[in-house]
């Protein structure tokens, strides 16, 4: 059951990120990947974050001594197949959901798409690493959009 949920998350992720990078950035475009990406995505992980915390589902999952409040609970949380799902399709929503914002501001704020695609393709691959990119590269013009204002 977990293989086949990474599975179904991971191809869910990689279409949606394949219509950022290469779609045409049109309302339907955007609206597909916020609710049939992001979405299901945040869907996905909540319905198995609440059977994994009240254990209906990957018994141990949730075991002793589970918690976000230290190292060691939060190695118990990831110690399941099922704790790694959940943690994985928690990074793949909100990645894909900086990746929809910097699009939009990067369009905004006149980037082509040959300037976005590698941030894009680094937001995927490595979320925060991607949006601090984003946020030295968009700064100068952020500040003259700013000043126009």
């Amino acid at each position: 059951m977990w293989a086949s949920l990474f599975g179904f998350t991971n191809l869910l992720a990689l279409v949606a990120w394949a219509l950022l990078i290469l779609a045409p950035r049109r309302p339907a475009i955007y609206s597909i990947i916020l609710f049939a990406g992001v979405g299901l995505l945040c869907l996905t992980y909540s319905v198995l974050l609440a059977l994994l915390l009240a254990g209906a589902v990957d018994p141990g999952g949730a075991g002793a001594g589970a918690s976000f409040q230290s190292i060691e609970g939060i190695r118990s949380i990831f110690a399941t197949d099922g704790g790694v799902v959940v943690g994985w399709t928690h990074y793949l929503a909100f990645d894909l959901f900086v990746g929809l914002w910097i699009s939009r501001d990067a369009d905004a704020k006149g980037f082509g798409r040959l300037v976005q695609a590698p941030i894009l393709l680094l937001t995927f691959f490595a979320g925060p690493f991607g949006l601090f990119l984003w946020l030295i590269v968009r700064e100068r013009r952020a500040r003259a959009t700013a000043k126009v204002r």
